[in-house]
């Protein structure tokens, strides 16, 4: 697909397939307004992606040195990673989330209160000895600030802002500065990864700026059922596909996310306590090959449980152990 096109604008789809975790492919979106050029995500820092940029950009006769901004749908690696490669042709704006923010510039203050949430987290999870791992790549990125941090000021985005005459509304749950650029004239989403077409977007743990740990899975459920209420021809969406019946693609998101709460509220009611173990149960091996995203599920599944009232937890010896009301 070279390019979509509506009412005088282009989107120039950049779509690379990748080995990186299972999501099909990493995408980023060249969205030509008629006087400027945008760069929706900066997809990996692979020689891979920064060939398909170049590429694209010039199978519509540009260069790099023709993109006028950037905007980030939220922070994760695999959105960013050709960001400081990019400024180094041309020094251009980038916008974001203002979540974003000391995720994006590796604010020392942030990172070690992160390092410590997680710590804490995982030891009343039960887990501390299977999140090592973990832990230390969260030092490794204090360590390493200059090498990890995004070589500009960030431009902040929220709630109610406009840009290029798109509607920025806040959508979290995979991560906390997830925003969506929604332009309600072309009936066009770019939503980076609230919704992918065909595996479900993981609602990842992590605290807001304060330390609070957030309430992912519910935020994630709210954000999809907003965005399953706009008008949209095209989703452009983070990996995968472009979607075009993102109402039904939505509805099966919605319930599954319902399912995986009911099974976890099941080992639950069956007599499975403890955290990592309802994990385990759940997630197989997995628990082992993928244990920050499989907690990061269970927490946030856990979190979500006990909202809607259907457990409760007790602390003893320092680990949460839960159970089943209804």
């Amino acid at each position: 697909m070279i390019s979509i096109k509506k009412k005088s604008r282009l989107v120039y789809p950049i779509i690379v397939p990748t080995n990186y975790g299972k999501v099909g492919t990493i995408n980023s979106y060249i969205l030509n307004d008629g006087d400027s050029l945008s760069l929706i995500d900066a997809g990996i820092h692979t020689e891979k992606y920064k060939d398909a940029l170049i590429t694209t950009l010039a199978v519509n006769g540009y260069r790099i040195s023709d993109l006028s901004r950037i905007l980030l749908t939220h922070h994760h690696e695999d959105h960013v990673g050709l960001v400081n490669w990019i400024l180094q042709k041309k020094d251009i704006p980038v916008y974001a989330h203002h979540e974003a923010v000391p995720r994006l510039m590796v604010e020392q203050e942030f990172f070690v209160m992160r390092k410590n949430f997680f710590t804490e987290l995982y030891i009343s999870m039960g887990c501390i000895e299977e999140a090592q791992p973990r832990l230390e790549k969260l030092q490794q990125t204090i360590e390493h600030k200059n090498e990890n941090t995004l070589q500009t000021i960030i431009r902040p985005l929220g709630e109610g802002d406009s840009i290029l005459g798109m509607k920025v509304l806040e959508t979290p749950g995979h991560s906390a500065d997830s925003i969506s650029f929604y332009d309600e004239e072309r009936q066009w989403l770019l939503a980076g990864d609230v919704v992918l077409k065909k595996t479900t977007s993981n609602a990842i743990v992590d605290p807001d700026i304060k330390g609070n740990r957030l309430p992912t899975v519910k935020q994630h459920k709210e954000s999809l059922k907003r965005l399953q209420q706009l008008d949209v021809e095209y989703l452009f969406a983070g990996h995968q596909e472009i979607i075009e019946d993102h109402h039904n693609v939505i509805s099966l998101k919605l319930d599954k996310i319902q399912h995986k709460a009911n099974r976890l509220y099941s080992f639950i009611n069956e007599g499975t306590h403890l955290p990592k173990k309802i994990a385990q149960n759940l997630y197989g091996h997995k628990f082992n090959t993928e244990f920050s995203l499989v907690m990061s599920e269970v927490i946030g599944y856990l979190d979500y449980l006990e909202e809607e009232g259907l457990i409760e937890k007790s602390l003893q010896n320092g680990i949460w152990h839960y159970k089943a009301l209804k």
